[in-house]
């Protein structure tokens, strides 16, 4: 896309003009978005670096914690003052304008763009045939919304941090929670509007807390517990905190937090830790783990195969109890169970038990009869390969 390039101060000039008349601004924006578009106008793409201030870390970031690593970044990221952060969000709304009547002119529209801008992202998505580039209009354009709404991101990742720290009381890993955030301030930026008079930051607490509530209502637990049952836990225990009692029972939490019994039982109930064997006690990647602790005096690990070879013994020795006893000898004799050490031929089987081998297969074939059964198949079906 060629054409004339306008300056962040140029363009910040035009549009705090038409900011002056909130009642018109839309109206005027379209307009002006118009007459970008019909003269080629691209827009300035600012360089991170702008905004970010050299840090006193060390240049080896590589054994520095991955959260230590972000909050260093961040650190380094100057905030926005309230009329910076306003000469922003109105580029935002005006980069939208612009890619909107992109799309259009292309026949395109916004479910035909691929989330994020990287390599191959300047593709048009799925809805059309798989791999067709996109017109280099909507690809310009495209950029210049997805490096502003970056760049407002970016700037109020202090946000993440700030808020995050609410929620170090759970068992959920502060790292996921940070990613979280993270992703919500997109949503945020997008459903931003300046013209509320609002800081940025004020809007973007409801989706940061919002991010990091369904990040613990659905990952918080192995077995996830439905949302009606962890928000009725929670009245539980401020119940319990007005009470002062931990123990307090059900019906006194029940009166106290105008629950029923029946919904304080059930949550009460769900509100089991687990805890991962791997998990570490601290957010490092390098932290002591649950499993470090446990002593283990086979060197073949936490894990053995007598476990399995044990419950095996179990389930075999309880199929072989529901034969007579010279069924239970033919089959052990047969297929080397129960100590008998290999496997016998009907001949030795037969001139063991004084009979014809006729009749050794006989007995062998009753006795398989009798161990077909949907028990035993369940039993040993996770032995079998």
């Amino acid at each position: 896309m060629a054409g004339k390039l306008i300056s962040h101060r140029e363009l910040d000039a035009k549009l705090d003009e038409l900011a002056l008349d909130l009642g018109s601004f839309d109206e005027n924006l379209k307009a002006l978005a118009r007459k970008l578009t019909t003269g080629g106008v691209r827009l300035e793409v600012t360089d991170p670096s702008t905004w970010r201030r050299a840090t006193g870390e060390p240049s080896n970031s590589a054994k520095i914690p991955l959260r230590r690593q972000f909050r260093v970044e961040v650190d380094s990221i100057t905030i926005m003052g309230r009329e910076e952060e306003a000469k922003l969000a109105r580029r935002i709304e005006l980069a939208r304008k612009l890619l909107d009547l992109a799309l259009e002119d292309a026949g395109l529209d916004r479910e035909d763009l691929i989330e994020g801008v990287g390599p191959g992202a300047f593709t048009v998505a799925t809805t059309k045939p798989f791999g067709a580039q996109l017109p280099a209009t909507v690809g310009r354009r495209w950029m210049e919304l997805h490096a502003l709404r970056t760049e407002m991101v970016e700037r109020n990742l202090y946000l993440v941090l700030i808020n995050v720290e609410r929620y170090s009381h759970t068992t959920a890993s502060q790292s996921d929670l940070i990613q979280e955030g993270c992703a919500s301030l997109f949503r945020a930026v997008d459903g931003f509007d300046w013209k509320r008079g609002l800081l940025f930051r004020t809007y973007a607490v409801h989706w940061l807390n919002q991010a990091f509530r369904a990040h613990l209502y659905n990952f918080s637990h192995t077995v996830r517990v439905p949302v009606y049952l962890q928000k009725a836990l929670k009245h539980v225990n401020d119940a319990k905190v007005r009470l002062g009692d931990q123990k307090a029972s059900v019906e006194a939490l029940a009166t106290e937090s105008g629950l029923g019994e029946n919904l304080v039982a059930a949550s009460m109930s769900a509100a089991r830790s687990i805890r991962s064997m791997d998990a570490s006690f601290d957010d490092q990647e390098d932290g002591s783990r649950l499993k470090d602790l446990l002593e283990v005096h086979d060197d073949e690990g936490p894990y053995s195969p007598a476990i399995e070879d044990h419950q095996l013994d179990e389930s075999l020795e309880a199929a072989l109890s529901t034969l007579s006893s010279r069924e239970r000898l033919v089959v052990q004799k047969r297929f080397g169970l129960g100590g008998t050490g290999r496997e016998h031929t009907l001949a030795e089987v037969a001139g063991e038990l004084g009979v014809s081998l006729e009749r050794i297969r006989q007995i062998q074939v009753r006795a398989l009869n009798k161990l077909r059964t949907p028990r035993l198949r369940k039993a040993v079906d996770p032995f079998l390969n």
